[in-house]
Formats: C-alpha cells, sequence, structure tokens
C-alpha cells in the first residue's frame, strides 16, 4: 500500500489562497463565462466575446386540473387482453377470480393488457398481486409511453406490489404490464385513489448540523430552505476544470444553471492538476452560483487504486477500529500505526481524510461555502466504501464528518447523505440534506419515479431535512414536478453522453431540446439569473459600475 506523505495543510492553503487572491464578485454575464470575475488569475477560459444566444419565454407551470375523488376498481388479469403467449392458469392456490395469468416466458414479448376507465384526473396507487419464483422486470406503459418498470419479489406467494402516486387523467385509456425477463403468475391488477400525497412536507427546518457552520455556510442552508418546495435549483456537473456543460445549456436555453457540480479526489499529481475542480468551484460561487464537490474517492491502495470494489483490492472493513481517531493529532495516528494499533487500511483512509481537508481549507479560507457529497451512493457494493456492508460504511462516514468539524474545524460545509437506502442511513446529526441519484429508462419516465423516490426517501428521513436530486442522468420535468407534489430542492445532471455528444453539441437522447428549453425556463426551475437576483446581485448596477470604472480609468 503506497502510504503517501500527508501534504501539509499550509501548503495546500497558500496554494489555493494565491490562486484568488484578486477575485472580488461581480455581475456581468457572457455566453462563454456566466459571470466575469474582474481581475481574476484563474478563469475557465479566457474568452470574454459575447455570443449571440437565443431567448425563450418563460413557460408557467401547468398541469391537468386535479379533482381528487375516492376511487377504487379491480381488474382481473383473467379478463385482460393476452398478448404473445400469455394464458390462464389455476394451479396455485389463493387467487381471486376465475384463474391468473402465466406462460410470459423470458424474451418480454408476451403482456397482459387492460381498458382502464379513469373517473378524474388525479393521483391512483396501482397495485398488482404477482407471485413469482424469481426476481422479474415488469415494465408497465401507458396508452404508447412508458409509465415505469419495477421488480416483483421471489417469494413464490401472491403479493401486493404498489406503485404509488400515478398521475392518470380521465377517460379510457390502456394500461399494459410486460415482464421482460422471466415468468410470473398475475392475480388482478387494483387502482385506488391516492391518499399519500398530503402527507409530503417542505417545513425543513434550515438548521444545520455543525453547530459552528460559519455564516456563508448559514445563508445558504438558509436560502435552500426558503425556497424548498417553490422552485427546484437547476444544476449541471461539470468535468475537467472548466465550465463547457454549463456554457453549452446556455447557449441552448438562454439560461445557466445555479450550482456547478463537480467530482474532486486526494491529490495524487501536482498541486495545480489536483486544485483544479477546487479552484473551479471556488471561482462559480465568487461568480454569484453555487457549487457541489462530491467526493469520488479513489482507494488508498498502492496496487490496485479505483472508486469501483471490482477495480481494487481495498478492504474497508480491515480499517475499521474502535479508537477514537477524529481528534488526534497526525503525530499521534502516526504512532498508532507504527505499533500496530491501527491497519494500513486505516492509516491510509486517514491521510487521504486529511489531505482532503487540506483542499476544504482552501475554500473555507476564501469564505466559500460547499455542498458537500461525501461517500456518494453509500449502499450496495459497486464502491468500495459501501462494499462491505453498512457498518464500515457508517464508521467510515462518522470519521469523516467529526474530522472534518472538529480537528480541522470546517465550517464551510453543507453535509449531503446519499446513501441511497434507510438501511445505510448514518446518524441524522450529521448531514442536512438527503439525496438520491435517479437515472430513468427515458425522458418519458419523469414523473412516476420522482415522486415515488421522493415520498420513500422523506419517509424514513424526516420532513426536518432538505432532499434533493444529487445526479441525475435527464432533466426533471417540473410541469410533473409540482403535479406530484415532489419538487426537490435541486437536481444536477450527470456530465459526458448525458448532455454533450463527443464534438460538443447538445445530446438529445436523454432529455430532448425542447423539454431542456422548457425546463430551464419554467417558472418551476431556478436558473443562475434568477438566483442572483434573489440574492440581492443586480447586474444593472454591476453594469454601471464597471461603465463608471472604465470611465475613472
Amino acid at each position: 500500500m503506497d502510504i503517501r506523505k500527508p501534504i501539509a495543510i499550509a501548503a495546500a492553503v497558500a496554494a489555493a489562497v494565491s490562486a484568488f487572491t484578486a477575485c472580488d464578485k461581480k455581475n456581468k454575464m457572457t455566453a462563454s463565462v456566466p459571470i466575469i470575475v474582474e481581475n481574476a488569475s484563474v478563469s475557465s477560459t479566457e474568452s470574454t466575446t459575447t455570443i449571440p444566444v437565443e431567448t425563450f419565454p418563460d413557460y408557467p407551470v401547468t398541469y391537468p386540473e386535479i379533482e381528487k375523488q375516492t376511487a377504487g376498481n379491480l381488474y382481473e388479469a383473467e379478463g385482460g387482453i393476452l398478448n404473445g403467449g400469455a394464458r390462464v392458469a389455476f394451479d396455485l392456490p389463493e387467487f381471486s377470480g376465475d384463474g391468473y395469468v402465466t406462460g410470459f416466458g423470458s424474451e418480454g414479448k408476451a403482456s397482459v393488457a387492460f381498458e382502464i376507465d379513469v373517473p378524474t384526473n388525479q393521483h391512483y396507487d396501482l397495485s398488482f398481486n404477482i407471485s413469482s419464483d424469481k426476481i422479474v422486470n415488469c415494465r408497465i406503459t401507458l396508452g404508447d409511453q412508458q409509465l415505469t418498470v419495477f421488480k416483483t419479489n421471489d417469494s413464490g406467494k401472491f403479493t401486493y406490489i404498489t406503485l404509488y402516486g400515478v398521475f392518470l387523467t380521465k377517460g379510457k385509456q390502456k394500461l399494459e404490464i410486460i415482464p421482460e425477463n422471466g415468468d410470473m403468475c398475475f392475480d388482478y391488477l387494483k387502482i385506488e385513489n391516492n391518499t399519500s400525497l398530503s402527507d409530503i412536507s417542505y417545513d425543513a427546518k434550515g438548521e444545520l448540523v455543525n453547530k459552528n457552520a460559519g455564516e456563508s455556510a448559514k445563508e445558504l442552508m438558509s436560502f435552500l430552505s426558503e425556497n424548498y418546495g417553490k422552485h427546484m435549483i437547476t444544476g449541471q456537473y461539470a468535468y475537467g476544470g472548466d465550465n463547457s456543460e454549463l456554457d453549452l445549456i446556455y447557449r441552448t436555453t438562454g439560461k445557466y444553471p445555479v450550482i456547478r457540480f463537480s467530482t474532486t479526489d486526494v491529490p495524487d499529481e501536482s498541486f495545480d492538476e489536483s486544485f483544479k475542480e477546487i479552484n473551479a468551484a471556488a471561482e462559480w460561487y465568487l461568480n454569484g452560483g453555487i457549487s457541489c464537490l462530491s467526493w469520488y474517492w479513489n482507494a488508498p491502495s498502492d496496487t490496485k487504486s479505483s472508486i469501483h470494489t471490482t477495480d481494487t483490492d481495498f478492504d474497508i472493513s480491515k480499517a475499521v477500529t474502535s479508537i477514537k481517531l477524529s481528534e488526534l493529532t497526525e503525530e499521534e495516528i502516526r504512532e498508532l500505526y507504527s505499533k500496530g494499533s491501527i491497519s494500513k487500511e486505516c492509516y491510509g483512509l486517514i491521510l487521504d481524510i486529511d489531505n482532503m481537508a487540506g483542499q476544504l481549507t482552501s475554500l473555507k479560507n476564501r469564505g466559500v461555502p460547499i455542498l458537500w457529497r461525501p461517500l456518494p451512493e453509500g449502499c450496495g457494493d459497486w464502491f468500495w466504501w459501501g462494499s462491505k456492508g453498512e457498518k464500515p460504511y457508517k464508521w467510515l462516514w462518522q470519521l469523516i464528518y467529526d474530522r472534518f468539524t472538529k480537528y480541522f474545524e470546517l465550517d464551510n460545509l453543507i453535509w449531503i447523505w446519499n446513501g441511497q437506502s434507510e438501511s445505510s442511513m448514518v446518524d441524522r446529526r450529521t448531514f442536512d440534506i438527503a439525496s438520491v441519484d435517479l437515472y430513468l429508462n427515458n425522458e418519458k419516465d419523469y414523473g412516476h419515479r420522482y415522486y415515488e423516490e421522493f415520498a420513500a426517501v422523506q419517509k424514513f428521513v424526516g420532513t426536518d431535512k432538505i432532499l434533493a436530486i444529487s445526479e441525475c442522468g435527464s432533466v426533471p420535468d417540473m410541469d410533473a414536478a409540482f403535479r406530484d407534489n415532489a419538487v426537490w430542492s435541486f437536481f444536477g445532471v450527470w456530465y459526458g453522453k448525458y448532455i454533450q455528444t463527443e464534438n460538443g453539441d447538445y445530446n438529445e437522447e436523454y432529455t430532448n431540446k425542447e423539454a431542456l428549453i422548457r425546463a430551464y425556463n419554467s417558472d418551476g426551475a431556478l436558473t443562475l439569473d434568477e438566483y442572483m437576483k434573489l440574492r440581492g446581485f443586480d447586474e444593472s448596477e454591476s453594469a454601471a459600475e464597471e461603465k463608471k470604472e472604465e470611465k475613472d480609468e
């Protein structure tokens, strides 16, 4: 294992601060740089040429008028339209009606369709009574559009599987269920009006878990809390330290996102390279936006270092210790390692944690608050920090939180927990925002899963925490979000193919251009220009001030 030298915090701070000694908040907007920082020595691009960009009208949030009404209909599977070899059977006990439907095969060609009669425009719960010996992916379509995909269980008994809060419009419609990868026994479909929407709340208190948080972090958290449920704050991941993805959105929609998302890791090359994303995050904030950093942490291994479990030999379970390390000095931790009191895995983690603290300290010293998302997608085994189960993951989260807040006194972080499941939930006193990553099947699958995930997370996290989408593949449909009462605080679209083609043009595969334009110009979305006005930045006054300065010169 490569036990790298800890990067001195003072050196890290000096490297970052020197890059911003001339920065000051300004408020000019161009196509290539959202806001030019006067005399800035660090910039995502040198060009200040204004590129003509098409503007679009504001789109009000619109959806069919909802008329709440008690309703309930049961559709027996054997009474539906059977396709592709699906057939009626009677062998299993405890089925409803005159039988159930099976014979779907494993090629995704067989289905059962229903002509449903929807009494009114409102949200419904769709329940499927299904028995299966294996987990089967079931695709649901409504008319000619995919509604969602769900998984059966493998209990071998008839079990209710319910999709909550599905919006249906009044009238006769065709609803079809298509098992994609295996046979199952389908008994009936039950449709009832939804009642859980009223349980959703946007009353998050907005108090940071770090009681010693700095003013800039408090102000940002207060803003997020005050606007929670009123707008969805726009965000986009940037790659490589520049803003090409954000500029592309501006050229396409006439609007910039508020939040610049990016990923970071501990330095393993030069200072300049390792601080590229840190500097870019600081610049975006100093220019009037919000910055979010996700720690995609390459495991501290000298043989196979990666974020992915399959690509590293690092074993987090060997690092776990009952020794309280969070407030020990580097010398004390080094002594524990030399005596064999902690493992090389544990020591390697501490070195990386301290190195990352150096980068974040540079942001603290510039007064830059950060939406901070360590250990993304903590459940499951695709990343090494979640590969050995919940206990090591929660131990590591607590170690990071305590060392950052107590030892390094980082007061500029708003902590985002992205565990993705109730079982991996860390101490709620160590995170401010709960987030999920949502990669939908296609851009037509906007509405249902956003509500379903929102309701599920709020149920176990509580109504006092802000909920957000930390990663997604397509831009949320604002109309559907407000219709379904699933107004996440913010979203961040991943970079690469989810936004750009290989030659840098806008890629419509995941969000078509019309949908992107409508989302960014929706009254339900908050974009950079609107955010700056709400925060008190006046573009016209800034322009007038600049002209006066030029005249004086």
